[in-house]
């Protein structure tokens, strides 16, 4: 009898070849007719078009056929500048249409109808455009990773409310898609539409919830032929003002400036910012940070966030780098102090080029340069003042390609770099992935192999490895997960890691239902466990079990309980702040549990909150979430949440000397509010409020010495005043108006403040007055970009 060998079930199972129920095809006709977007479908050309029909629904109740009463029919024209698309979505109660108006990329309370299209096929990006029943436009690219909602197209669409339902009419250039250049287009396509009232969404092509991918699930497209694209030339110039006020006095800010963006071909764009101006991107929350790690920031600049899911493979750029905070800090003598630190550096410019060949070859390069920075620093004793370069001329770049196969699997290659002028720290990243499925995306192996190379006062190299397999489809699923990450693995000059020098294994599995019951509409249950050990000292740094379960009821409420135990002792490597060395963690419980109510009625709310208890000391966290909106009518809403978390007896690093790390005992309270408000004029007129105030102490009531195993021991000698009182506020108030496609004018008026000392400040209202009057900053602005194609110059002339 032949050998049992496990590799050749693995086989099997990877490239295994089952295959898609069979996939709807429309086909596109074409058209020479101007195609007016007005919402009423009355060119002849739109009566001999194919149809789009028998919907079917994605969920709750995935598979089930739509009723006639909700039939939806779609059309498809093209010629050689844009689709042109038109959707009749009946309904058989039209008052009932959910139309809220919100601004764009916001999908509020509102019936919406959607197409995404791959225009290469390949079942793993989809260029996806929405459009509300209030006429509000969203759009994202869509990948296995999720939604990125931040990249913005230049579409045209209409709305118009009937007798019978609603109609949607749109124009899709070809400058907001990629495809190959073939002389016949064959493209995945999908249709969408989501009844809000009765949180249904109905696809076109059937995608069966039973398997993890979606977008390898869309149909077909087509019949488009022959075309002959418009050079894709796009200028954005811009023009702002800003005033700003503080305690020290004022100042007057005049910025223009100008992106481009160029189509290579159908498939590669490039991007190119010149004279950045960020100055009206959402707030940073500042918070009090008392961890060992740098607080992770948000991306809000356009440039960083628009298109860049290649950017994102291998999770090696972390984009606050460029432009953010000052790498190094200057040497000060005897009777020196600094003056002047700036908080960010200055970006001079920056570019980026990708797109995808005919063969499914992704390719990404981003350059991006920022300036040199230099601190102010005082000689209290002549007066005299000094500059000290703190931030060298910095080059930053990375490399992706990413080779699509099979349309649902990829290889990929990233590298990154950072070049810094003169004698200052250079550094080098470089990661190859791998994502396989099988054909029916039943099963998925995935892993990477990642390196580093810093070139500092002294030279190292590190590495990270890891390998994944999941079944991703059924009601039933699991994954395993192993790596390993060297000591001197660092990508942390234009990415983000906060821990290495481990080894770690991570085991789930889940159940749920694809068709609600007599009790849910979705529910799922998930158990994972997790081990993490310390590769120098053997020592354990992480391990939890936990179960998880999430459900919506057939009233459309939310819930989910999660119970996580971690049975033993751990050590955390980071916390001394010391290298090499270690403290103890003891074992500790957490329950989970969060309510949010049916969002689409007009008022709703929610509540999550947490307790974790430790086997130390009466050591326990509480943290409770809650929060509430209400929809005045389809224009007006308002948004309230509050966080609150305790630490009682909380345990943590506050001072190092010459011979001992000082650690202390102490209790903490953190309290954040949210406030939004929302007005919509139109669907592309808004006036959005922001505000924002955080308040977190931590008040010492014991000092330990750390001792070399890991353990604390009392020390009484500690008198220095370590406690930590922060407050900080932001106030938002903008108006938005996008006035022409791709053209916006937004006037933003912001206060915010900090202020942070070392007396603990209990009482509410004096820690809001405090900060309020520490030294606020007000800034009042006004942005204008315009969105210029190269060819209707061209046409004009």
């Amino acid at each position: 009898m032949p050998k049992f060998n496990p590799l050749t079930l693995l086989f099997f199972v990877i490239f295994s070849l089952n295959t898609y129920s069979q996939k709807k095809i429309l086909q596109a006709k074409s058209t020479v007719e101007n195609i007016v977007i007005d919402g009423k479908i009355d060119e002849e050309i739109w009566k001999t078009a194919p149809i789009a029909t028998d919907f079917i629904m994605f969920e709750p109740d995935n598979g089930k056929p739509i009723s006639n009463s909700k039939r939806t029919e779609v059309k498809l024209l093209y010629d050689n500048k844009a689709i042109y698309i038109a959707a009749l979505l009946y309904d058989d109660e039209p008052s009932k249409i959910a139309r809220e108006l919100t601004k764009r990329d916001v999908f509020g309370i509102a019936d919406n109808f959607s197409v995404s299209i791959n225009g290469f096929n390949d079942g793993q990006q989809d260029f996806s455009f929405f459009v509300s029943a209030a006429g509000v436009q969203m759009d994202c690219l869509a990948t296995k990773a999720g939604e990125d909602y931040t990249w913005d197209a230049i579409w045209e669409s209409k709305v118009k409310l009937t007798d019978f339902g609603w109609v949607v009419e749109m124009r899709i250039p070809y400058a907001a898609l990629r495809f190959s250049s073939s002389d016949k287009q064959t493209w995945g396509l999908n249709f969408m539409r989501e009844i809000k009232r009765d949180a249904q969404k109905y696809t076109w092509n059937h995608v069966d919830t039973k398997i993890g991918a979606v977008i390898a699930q869309e149909g077909i497209l087509e019949g488009i032929e022959n075309v002959k694209t418009s050079t894709r030339l796009f200028f954005i110039p811009y023009t702002s003002a800003y005033y700003q006020k503080n305690d020290s006095g004022s100042d007057k800010t005049f910025k223009a400036g100008l992106d481009i963006k160029y189509g290579f071909n159908d498939s590669f764009t490039l991007d190119a910012i010149l004279v950045p101006d960020f100055g009206q991107t959402k707030f940073d929350n500042a918070v009090l940070n008392l961890t060992p790690f740098e607080q992770l920031l948000s991306e809000n600049r356009p440039f960083f966030t628009e298109g860049t899911d290649l950017f994102s493979k291998g999770n090696l750029f972390y984009s606050r780098r460029i432009g953010g905070q000052p790498n190094y800090y200057p040497t000060t003598g005897a009777n020196e102090e600094i003056t002047n630190y700036p908080s960010s550096v200055k970006l001079l410019n920056a570019i980026k080029i990708s797109g995808r060949t005919k063969s499914g070859l992704g390719v990404g390069f981003l350059n991006a340069v920022t300036d040199k920075t230099y601190a102010t620093i005082l000689d209290t004793v002549s007066g005299k003042t000094r500059k000290e370069l703190i931030q060298p001329l910095t080059n930053y770049n990375v490399l992706v390609l990413d080779q699509r196969f099979r349309q649902n699997s990829s290889v990929t290659f990233v590298n990154t770099n950072t070049i810094r002028n003169g004698n200052f720290r250079d550094a080098n990243a470089s990661a190859l992935l791998f994502d396989l499925n099988t054909k029916a995306n039943a099963y998925n192996l995935y892993g990477d192999y990642k390196y580093s190379d810093v070139h500092d006062i002294t030279n190292y190299t590190g590495y990270k490895t890891s390998l994944n397999f999941a079944k991703t489809s059924g009601r039933y699923r699991y994954l395993f997960s192993g790596k390993y990450l060297s000591e001197n693995y660092d990508i942390n000059d234009l990415g983000i890691l906060y821990v290495n020098n481990y080894h770690a294994a991570y085991a789930e599995s889940s159940y749920r239902i694809v068709n609600p019951t007599k009790v849910f509409n979705t529910f799922k249950a998930l158990q994972d466990i997790n081990y993490e050990i310390q590769n120098t000292t053997g020592k354990t740094q992480e391990a939890w079990y936990q179960i998880d379960a999430k459900a919506t009821t057939l009233k459309n409420n939310y819930m989910e309980g999660l119970f996580q135990i971690s049975p033993i002792n751990r050590f955390d490597f980071y916390e001394p702040r010391v290298y090499g060395r270690y403290v103890y963690i003891p074992k500790n419980v957490l329950g989970y549990f969060q309510f949010s109510s049916n969002q689409n009625k007009a008022f709703t709310y929610y509540l999550e909150t947490s307790a974790t208890k430790f086997n130390e000391n009466q050591r326990v966290v509480y943290f409770i979430n809650s929060g509430a909106k209400y929809r005045f009518n389809d224009k007006f809403s308002l948004d309230y949440s509050a966080q609150y978390t305790r630490k009682v007896n909380d345990r943590g690093w506050v001072d190092s000397d010459n011979t001992n790390i000082i650690f202390a005992e102490r209790n903490r309270e953190i309290l954040q509010h949210d406030f939004i408000g929302k007005y919509s004029l139109t669907n592309k007129m808004t006036l959005n409020l922001t505000v924002y105030y955080y308040w977190s102490y931590s008040e010492n009531h014991k000092f330990f010495n750390l001792q070399n195993d890991g353990y604390l021991t009392p020390n009484s000698n500690y008198i220095l005043n370590k406690d930590r009182n922060f407050n900080s506020w932001n106030f938002d108030l903008s108006y938005s108006w996008w006035f022409a496609p791709g053209s916006q004018l937004t006037v933003l008026y912001r206060n915010y403040a900090l202020e942070s000392t070392n007396i603990v400040q209990r009482n509410i209202s004096t820690n809001f007055s405090n900060v309020l009057n520490n030294n606020p900053n007000t800034i009042f602005s006004v942005s204008l970009r315009y969105f210029i194609d190269y060819n209707s110059l061209k046409n004009k002339h």
